[in-house]
């Protein structure tokens, strides 16, 4: 990189994505589509019945959130915590299974996409699987991947 009289960051800011006017692209953008999902909720009582008390909410607005920054936290939002997470699953209708914190999702700047479940207390899920996946470790994502919280909560990742 070459200096100059500031240093070696003469050039224009790059930002997290790639050099501006050098020929890069920026990565196709991610969003999360939030939704409350019956065919999920259906599963959870059967693996639970303590989850038959939550009722499966009548009306639930889908939800689209733009992956827009390094790090988006899904979680419940906790005045007495501090935590107000970008996906926000305390929203009416109140997901009651998703922790404050329950997991993050990192956008790269080679556009990629991973989840983490940093220790939710009822696990994260992805694609239909029963087995969740492991606490505090990347797991890559995919167009079309389904992410599964709490009580009845799936988001669904859309590249582009």
């Amino acid at each position: 990189m070459p200096s100059g009289p500031s240093g070696p960051s003469d050039e224009p800011a790059t930002g997290r994505w790639g050099a501006s006017g050098s020929g890069a692209t920026k990565p196709a953008a991610w969003t999360a589509i939030v939704n409350a999902d019956r065919d999920y909720y259906e599963t959870v009582l059967r693996q639970n019945e303590a989850n038959s008390a939550f009722t499966f909410p009548p009306y639930c607005p889908e939800r689209r959130i733009p992956l827009d920054r390094p790090q988006v936290r899904i979680g419940r939002r906790s005045v007495s915590q501090g935590t107000v997470p970008e996906i926000d699953l305390s929203e009416p209708p109140e997901d009651p299974g998703a922790s404050h914190t329950h997991a993050v999702l990192l956008s790269r700047p080679d556009g990629t996409v991973s989840l983490v479940d940093p220790g939710s207390t009822n696990g994260t899920t992805v694609n239909g699987s029963e087995e969740p996946i492991p606490v505090n470790v990347e797991v890559p994502m995919r167009d079309g991947d389904r992410i599964h919280i709490g009580v009845w909560t799936t988001i669904t990742l859309r590249k582009g």
